[in-house]
């Protein structure tokens, strides 16, 4: 069991590295500042294991923080560890993107919630960063963009380099954050030292981005070359800032989402706040409420199947979790095909 709490967090902690730690260096790599991808991923590996290596507040908060560390006994780890994979599996499938802070915190709050043992202050406190951090991204994102509107910068090899360094340091938020959800459960369980567990977390999270991350790195950048350089820089600042000093006081937080908000208040300075009526903005909703509750219920889920052989419980709970998503995903689909269809001259 110990072997498979292992696998299944190293497993885990490649795919965060792949999807999530590898689209930090897209604004760098989609404007052509960086246009070799190897080079690109190279750099984002370093900074995420630099970024890891200062990551041990947010391991203590996901091994200890939320839980108490008596209930995560080894075979619970694999289960907590299993469901947070099975929800970014499913959501990947789906073509759903999910937070993997969220869903780490969802499947060790399931555990909790499975075992009547939870510190809901502390929960509170996290959960209330998930709602606090995309929001300044926002509002500093719209400021700054209001300010920046109409003036000109000539110093295009300054803006470059700027560029390259702010997408270091957003990968290296990447790392300090998000190593921690994968071995922040064996680092509460007794299984490694914090010490280790950055390292070894950070080494598999930058391999992940290194192997994995080519195709994310490539969809991201396309969508980000619809913004300057200058933009950019500020996207990838404002994110890098919000998410280090959140690890610094070990809170786990949704870089993508504040990322994905700071390009929303970008926007909102260009086309006025009727952006928050557009699909991404419903989408970004989505995935903040779904993330923890979808995977704290595959959590409980398979606790109630594996160790307490509660396989009534288990089925109405992973059945209702499986309908909420597949409505999700339908919703999406019927969205796109009417987006599609006004866009080639149709009507509704």
């Amino acid at each position: 069991m110990v072997t498979v709490a292992f696998i299944i967090a190293f497993f885990f902690a490649m795919n965060i590295g792949g999807s999530g730690a590898a689209a930090t260096m897209g604004a760098a790599y989609g404007s052509g500042t960086l246009p070799n991808k190897r080079i690109a991923l190279f750099i984002c590996a370093v900074a995420i294991f630099l970024g890891s290596l200062s990551g041990g507040e947010v391991v203590k908060t996901i091994g200890s923080g939320i839980v108490p560390t008596s209930i995560l006994k080894t075979d619970l780890v694999v289960i907590v560890l299993a469901a947070a994979t099975i929800s970014l599996f499913a959501a990947n499938v789906l073509g759903i993107p999910l937070s993997t802070s969220e869903i780490t915190v969802g499947a060790v709050v399931g555990a909790g919630i499975a075992y009547q043992s939870l510190y809901i202050s502390k929960l509170l406190w996290i959960v209330s960063f998930w709602l606090i951090t995309p929001l300044a991204a926002f509002s500093f994102a719209f400021f700054i963009s209001k300010w920046l509107k109409g003036k000109t910068l000539r110093q295009n090899k300054w803006v470059s380099f700027l560029l390259i360094i702010a997408g270091f340091f957003e990968a290296f938020s990447a790392g300090m954050n998000n190593v921690a959800n994968a071995v922040g459960p064996l680092v509460g369980a007794g299984l490694l030292s914090v010490k280790h567990g950055i390292i070894f977390g950070g080494l598999f999270v930058a391999l992940g981005a290194l192997l994995l991350g080519s195709r994310v790195l490539e969809t991201n950048g396309k969508k980000i070359t619809t913004f300057s350089q200058l933009e950019g820089c500020v996207i990838s600042g404002i994110g890098a800032t919000l998410v280090i000093v959140s690890s610094i006081f070990g809170l786990p937080v949704p870089l993508t989402q504040i990322t994905t908000s700071a390009i929303i208040g970008i926007g909102t300075t260009k086309s006025g706040f009727s952006i928050w009526q557009k699909q991404i903005v419903i989408q970004v909703l989505k995935v903040w409420v779904v993330s923890p509750i979808f995977s704290l219920a595959v959590s409980y889920s398979l606790i109630k199947l594996l160790l307490h052989s509660d396989v009534y419980t288990a089925i109405a709970i992973v059945s209702v979790c499986f309908a909420t998503l597949g409505t999700i995903s339908l919703k999406k689909t019927i969205t796109e095909e009417r987006r599609s269809f006004h866009e080639h001259g149709g009507g509704i």
